[in-house]
Formats: structure tokens, C-alpha cells, sequence
């Protein structure tokens, strides 16, 4: 069995996603995803530069030997475009093996840990009652768990606060937005949020928060203990990871359990996290660290030290990712919860799929493969049109994270 072509295409349903397609000579073929939100361009021209044509012939049954001379054998290796290349062909090729075993992904990783996946909605508004409202919204729904984040008085364009109820999509213009911060009045204003939210709806919902790493690591512990009458079930990016040990401080002070994760790209981006046990849940995703096969040796690792999982589910991840993460959720034996965000009805056309949503959990179909396609000349109708996430400035026009 030879692969015989690849090939990447590029959609925008609403937003820009970029799907690698792996042909083989018996067939079969895989479908993998390597979106970048804002630099689609560049992960496009290493896969059709440096990828594609190293495929041409290999064995797509050598998931685990391809994975390796993509890693191994690019002497300037990891970062976000490199990873979310090989996570691509990853993805295709285990989408292969699973069509040929005759098998739905999860059976060919292990089989089943659990029957559905509880999942997180976002829900958020302008200000606090907003917010209140919308997480009253998603409980309606269905959902066990919901993310909030309100506006906060006096920041421009506070983060999570979208352009809809259902559909949040933060890149917005074809060169960077600016947007405004401010820890202090967020501090003082974001609690105020969580109590409302218990009085309003009491403890059986789980709440979550993402703080963006907008915090400095004395800031994330305040902003944590201030948190802790409120039972978050996490406090997401509290403070930015590249000094792993910055999260020492935050658990010094706090009880509440913290996430990160979704912009790594390796496990050597969260060792020392895990291994200290300086977080609660590894947020890795499919496309970003490398593929199922990268993305099970950190759970293995996670699993260790009692971190569970809670992958990044945002829309800047296709369905394709979406359906291969819920395989592997329906897996991987210390999961935490799945992130959910809605696609647009445009984008589930372009990507038909056979995962389902049903009070408050996610469930993959038994379709052999990671169940998700492509249709082709539905993505043609969407050119790729150029979309930036914002960043960031304080009140006298320091650059912040965003």
C-alpha cells in the first residue's frame, strides 16, 4: 500500500480552514487538519513545499515511522506551523488505517473508556447581566458546563465577548484589531461575574474561565483565591506559559484548579507543568501538538500525575479535528471534558460528519475512520479570504498579550 497523492485545500465557511487529503493506491484516502488561525498561508507552503512531496510513495500504514522522519528529520523542528503539518498527516493517516481495519478511530486506539463526552459551551456578554443570561441560555440547551466572560467597564473590546450567541469568531479583519486591557479593573470585576452566576443558578452547573494570559503570576493567584467561593470547575490560562514554573506561584495561593495548554505544541511545552503538578487539565489539541500519536504520549504522561484532559475546541478548529478529538476523547482514559464551540451550518456543509450533540455531551459515530470528510466542491464556493485575531494594548499603549 503506497500513498500516491496529497493534497491541501483551503476553505472559508465563515472561517479560514486549511484540510490536507492523503490518496492512496488502493482507494483509500485520509483526511487531516492543519488549520492556523491568521497564518493559513505559511502552513499551506510547508505542506505542499516540505510535506507533500516526502509523502509520494511511503507506506501509509507506517503511522508512527512517518510521524518520526516528519519530527526527526526536519532539523528545525516543532512550532505551530511544523506541528500542525505533521498533525495533519497524522490525522489522515490513522483516518486510513481505521477505513481499513473497518473500525471507527477509537475502536483501532483502545476502544471505548466512556459513552459521551461531556463538553463546555461559551457563553458571554457585554456585561454581567448579559453573561447571566447566556449562561441561562446554554443550560436550557443542555450543557453541564459553560464558560463565561463578560465585558468588563472601561476595556475596549474585552476578550470573549463575541459577535453572536452560538458563534464566536475573534479574527475579524485582514490586519490585526486593537483591543484594550486592564488587570485592575478586571480583577475587580470578574469575580463579581461567578457571584452572580451561583446566585443566579446555584453549584450544580460547571463554570469555567479564561483568563488569556493576560495575568502576571501574582495576578493569576489573586484573581484564583478570589475565585475560590465559586467552585470553578477551571481557570484557563491564567498566566502565560512559557515560564512553566510561573504556575508555582499561582498554586501556591489557590486552590482553584487551573488549565493550559492550547497553544503548545509539545510535550516538552508541558513536562514540567505535569510533572510538578503545577496544573489540573492539559489542554493540547489534535492539530496543534502533532496528531493522535503526539497527543497520546502527553495524556499518557498527564495521566501520571492526575491531569485529565480538556482540549481546545474553539472554531478555529475544523470539524475534522473536532471528530478526530472525540475519538480520542471517547478513548484516552483520563479525559477531563472536551471544549465545544458551534460551527456555522455553511462550514458543517463543507464538512459532513458524524458526531452528534445531546445534553451537554458530544458522542462520535461508529462510521469506520474519524468520521468526518470533505466535500470539495462545497469548499470551492468558500475562497480563502485573509482574517487576523486582534491584539492587545493597555490603557498607555503597551503591547499585552491578547
Amino acid at each position: 500500500m503506497k500513498i500516491i497523492g496529497a493534497k491541501v485545500i483551503v476553505t472559508c465557511p465563515g472561517r479560514n480552514f486549511v484540510t490536507l487529503k492523503i490518496m492512496t493506491d488502493q482507494g483509500v484516502y485520509g483526511i487531516g487538519d492543519a488549520t492556523m488561525n491568521g497564518r493559513e498561508k505559511a502552513v499551506v507552503a510547508y505542506l505542499e513545499d516540505h510535506v507533500v512531496p516526502c509523502l509520494i510513495g511511503m507506506d501509509p500504514r507506517r503511522i508512527e515511522d512517518i510521524w518520526q522522519y516528519l519530527y526527526r528529520g526536519a532539523y528545525w523542528r516543532r512550532g505551530p506551523v511544523t506541528m500542525r503539518a505533521i498533525a495533519a498527516v497524522d490525522v489522515a493517516l490513522w483516518d486510513i488505517k481505521a477505513k481499513m481495519a473497518n473500525m471507527p478511530l477509537y475502536q483501532l486506539l483502545g476502544g471505548r473508556s466512556r459513552d459521551g463526552i461531556m463538553v463546555y459551551g461559551h457563553a458571554n456578554g457585554s456585561d454581567i447581566a448579559e453573561t447571566v443570561d447566556a449562561v441561562g441560555h446554554y443550560i436550557d440547551l443542555g450543557y453541564k458546563a459553560i464558560r463565561a466572560q463578560t465585558g468588563v467597564p472601561g476595556i475596549k473590546d474585552a476578550y470573549g465577548v463575541g459577535r453572536g450567541k452560538l458563534f464566536y469568531e475573534p479574527a475579524d479583519a485582514a490586519l490585526p484589531s486593537v483591543t484594550g486591557w486592564d488587570t485592575r479593573k478586571a480583577l475587580n470585576y470578574v469575580p463579581k461575574l461567578f457571584e452572580t452566576l451561583r446566585d443566579t443558578y446555584g453549584f450544580g452547573p460547571h463554570l469555567l474561565h479564561d483568563g488569556h494570559h493576560r495575568y502576571t503570576p501574582q495576578e493569576a493567584a489573586n484573581l484564583a483565591k478570589m475565585l475560590e467561593p465559586y467552585q470553578l470547575f477551571w481557570l484557563e490560562d491564567a498566566t502565560p506559559a512559557e515560564n512553566q514554573e510561573a504556575f508555582r506561584l499561582v498554586r501556591q495561593h489557590s486552590v482553584t484548579p487551573l488549565a493550559v495548554g492550547e497553544i503548545f505544541n509539545t510535550i516538552w511545552d508541558a513536562k514540567d507543568l505535569i510533572q510538578n503538578q503545577l496544573i489540573d487539565y492539559i489542554r493540547c489539541t489534535i492539530v496543534s501538538a502533532g496528531g493522535v500519536t503526539h497527543l497520546r504520549r502527553i495524556a499518557d504522561l498527564a495521566a501520571l500525575y492526575q491531569v485529565r484532559t480538556g482540549s481546545h475546541g474553539a472554531t478555529d478548529l475544523s470539524p475534522v479535528t473536532m471528530g478526530t478529538a472525540l475519538h480520542f476523547d471517547t478513548w484516552v482514559p483520563n479525559f477531563g471534558i472536551q471544549e465545544y464551540m458551534r460551527h456555522t451550518e455553511e462550514t458543517d456543509a463543507v464538512f459532513p460528519h458524524d458526531y452528534h450533540f445531546d445534553k451537554g455531551e458530544l458522542f462520535c459515530g461508529e462510521a469506520a475512520g474519524h468520521g468526518v470528510d470533505i466535500d470539495e466542491d462545497m469548499a470551492a464556493k468558500y475562497p480563502y479570504k485573509p482574517a487576523c485575531l486582534p491584539v492587545a494594548r493597555l490603557e498607555d499603549g503597551t503591547m499585552w498579550n491578547w
